[in-house]
């Protein structure tokens, strides 16, 4: 995974359809028992690291909602396998898709001092006017 959107989502889901990843699901379909905010299933996340910045932040009409997180890589697999803040897909064959079944692609330029800390996507990209 590599991105999260927190409680500065306004739920306009605008995010879902420029995901090419399909990673990002509305409230009403979050896995979370408690799930208010749109939801981005770290394990298929891919960072769009093909592109310059990630679309759901892109698109995103709310300043700082989509932020970083850790990269969803076998280094970081109990963060979030025992995390309150994910529910990890069970694959019918495949099991649990945790990151040391299925490690997806992260942005290496962002630093783990700003995952940890979840800067915004937006202020590390420079989406945002000054």
């Amino acid at each position: 995974m590599a991105v999260l959107i927190t409680d500065l989502c306004i739920n306009c889901d605008a995010c879902i359809d420029e995901c090419p990843a399909t990673a990002i699901v509305s409230a009403d379909d979050s896995p979370l028992a408690a799930g208010e905010l749109t939801y981005v299933k770290p394990e298929k996340c891919i960072e769009c690291v093909d592109a310059a910045v990630p679309k759901c932040a892109d698109i995103c009409p709310t300043e700082g909602c989509i932020v970083w997180d850790m990269p969803y890589t076998e280094t970081y697999d109990d963060y979030f396998v025992q995390s309150n803040d994910y529910v990890i897909r069970v694959h019918k064959k495949k099991g649990l898709l945790s990151p040391l079944v299925a490690p997806r692609p992260f942005r290496e330029s962002i630093s783990m001092q700003d995952r940890a800390a979840h800067v915004s996507v937006g202020e590390t990209l420079k989406l945002y006017s000054p």
